[in-house]
């Protein structure tokens, strides 16, 4: 597929060079430093040595103090407490961060944790949840990533006389629900000077008013930030501020000292080596999350919060089973659905997908559409029936606000919610063909086609001498990465083959790249492009040629040396001559 490469602006070289120079660092550094608003020695130091006493002051939150008073009266009247949060890894690890938590506080049969079911309750505050909390005497319901726009569900829990306190991340609607507490950085009415938590998150910042309160230690609180870089990393929320300190202290915790769960999740997902947020995002957090997809979000709980190896083993097996099960589910259905776009006479020619099929399993549909979008570059939604509804998840492309096109559906929706990327909806299955049509009809009228060809960014053109020991260390600095500081990506141009190119791989779909610029300052320069087996004959022609990549390093045979892992290679264009 034919990718954009955008690069972006580097800011003024005077600016670059006087940073540069007061950094001690390669040019390029501080143009990647000022690129995220780094502009200072002092800003600096600050990104490249986080602390946790730079954490905001969590009483900066609304309605934080009447979160932590509600708790303290629960606490100190031994009234039960249950724990409700989505069924993800962002709400299960919140759950989790708040039981360990409170467990010392409070009389063991006095906590308990409710995960409601992805297929009976859905997403959500649930009546059953509600209902389950007033038969069992729970006077407090702690609500975590999910809760700021269930209006209805607060008010008939208020009449069932069971008080909650909302920990959210997500966009509020018209009106907040009327709870002892709503804690969400997204609200209007809050200046918490971080807007990017996860649920967990803002989970961890009630704890931590808590423990302020009490003058109780942090470094007990801090043991808990495994769990919190988990949800950060999985529910892919921006690693910068607030979140990049939990993350970087999160990733420490989770690699010298983790959690007996989360311990028994790493060993179980074979990883030998420093964890990293990739680590997270592709091995640790589909584990999480496969329990909440094929069984129940309360197996995901269960084994964050053990505290006997014996039964964290059991619980990380079944896991590992229902993730087997997951990656079937979705790799059947996945197939299913780029067949029938292939073959249809219709499909190829839209700007969206809308895809829905009675039979889907519904705890993998988000992760289909996902493929689907990488697949067809293209707002993609994909439906299956549940409760005689139909229901999904939407996925969108690089600059385009699908939940903005979602919204011009509403009168064809029974419920909504989510954000510019990712949202979930559910609506009448009649209502299916209309909302297909409207959709489609919306996102023609609102997308470029720019934005329906994928999208590389780059941050800034190097020569293949820039790449040194001295420059990859320095980039090193830049970790934790994720949204809105991701690895760094370089192009340079005008490079050639040399000798050692070839193709690799079991069925030589992967191109081995040894190339050198244009300046021929230094010595050729490897690179390995998977997928990209194809390009070699064109490579291997003479011809010059431009790169994008981002840098790693690779040992082999006990040799360390920088490698390029490449994103996309363009060929130049031929000069055109008087003759043509």
């Amino acid at each position: 597929m034919k990718k954009r490469w955008v690069i972006n602006t580097p800011p003024e070289e005077n600016k670059i060079l006087k940073l540069a120079y007061k950094l001690n660092c390669p040019p390029v550094i501080a143009n990647l430093l000022l690129q995220r608003d780094i502009d200072t020695a002092e800003k600096a130091q600050a990104f490249f040595y986080p602390s946790l006493n730079m954490l905001h002051d969590p009483f900066l939150m609304k309605d934080m103090d009447k979160a932590v008073d509600r708790l303290d009266k629960a606490i100190a009247q031994e009234e039960k407490i249950l724990i409700y949060g989505d069924y993800d890894v962002d709400g299960t690890t919140a759950v989790a961060l708040l039981y360990k938590y409170l467990k010392n506080k409070c009389n063991a049969t006095n906590l308990e944790y409710y995960i409601p079911d992805r297929y009976t309750e859905g997403y959500g505050v649930s009546i059953k949840g509600i209902d389950y909390a007033a038969e069992n005497d729970f006077s407090l319901i702690l609500v975590t990533d999910c809760g700021v726009k269930a209006v209805e569900k607060v008010r008939y829990a208020k009449e069932k006389g069971v008080d909650i306190i909302i920990c959210d991340h997500h966009t509020p609607g018209d009106s907040l629900p009327e709870a002892v507490a709503v804690l969400d950085p997204q609200r209007q009415d809050c200046d918490y000077p971080y807007k990017w938590l996860s649920g967990c998150g803002v989970s961890f910042k009630l704890v931590q008013a808590h423990s302020m309160k009490h003058n109780l230690p942090m470094s007990e609180l801090y043991k808990l930030l495994d769990l919190l870089c988990v949800s950060i990393a999985s529910d892919i929320v921006p690693i910068t501020g607030e979140n990049r300190i939990l993350a970087y202290y999160g990733l420490q915790q989770l690699n010298e000292k983790p959690s007996l769960g989360l311990k028994t999740i790493i060993e179980v997902s074979g990883i030998d080596k420093e964890i990293t947020i990739n680590d997270i995002v592709f091995r640790i957090g589909p584990r999480i999350n496969a329990a909440g997809r094929v069984e129940s979000g309360n197996r995901a709980v269960d084994l964050l919060v053990a505290d006997e190896k014996f039964s964290a083993n059991d619980i990380a097996s079944d896991i590992n089973i229902f993730n087997d099960r997951r990656k079937k589910l979705d790799h059947d259905i996945t197939e299913e659905a780029i067949a029938h776009i292939t073959h249809s006479e219709i499909e190829p020619s839209r700007k969206t997908t809308v895809l829905f099929n009675p039979k889907w399993h519904k705890g993998v549909i988000g992760i289909v559409a996902s493929r689907l979008t990488e697949s067809f570059y293209r707002p993609t939604i994909v439906l299956t029936e549940s409760n005689g509804m139909a229901t999904g998840s939407a996925r969108s492309v690089e600059g385009f606000d699908l939940y903005y096109a979602i919204s011009q559906c509403s009168e064809l929706l029974e419920n909504y919610g989510g954000h510019k990327y990712a949202a979930g909806l559910t609506l009448k299955i009649e209502n299916i063909e209309p909302f297909r049509k409207k959709f489609e009809q919306i996102v023609q009228e609102t997308i470029n086609e720019e934005m329906l060809t994928p999208q590389i960014n780059i941050d800034a053109k190097i020569k293949l001498s820039d790449i040194t020991p001295e420059l990859y260390n320095m980039l090193q600095k830049f970790a934790p990465f994720g949204p809105n500081n991701t690895i760094p990506v370089f192009m340079t141009e005008n490079v050639t083959n040399f000798i050692g190119t070839r193709r690799v791989g079991r069925n030589n779909e992967h191109l081995k790249l040894v190339v050198v610029d244009d300046t021929r300052i230094c010595s050729d320069r490897s690179g390995i492009g998977f997928g990209m087996g194809h390009l070699y004959d064109e490579v291997n022609s003479g011809k010059y040629f431009s790169i994008c990549y981002s840098l790693q390093e690779n040992e082999f045979m006990g040799k360390i040396d920088i490698q390029m892992m490449l994103k996309d290679i363009k060929f130049n264009k031929p000069e055109k001559t008087e003759e043509s």
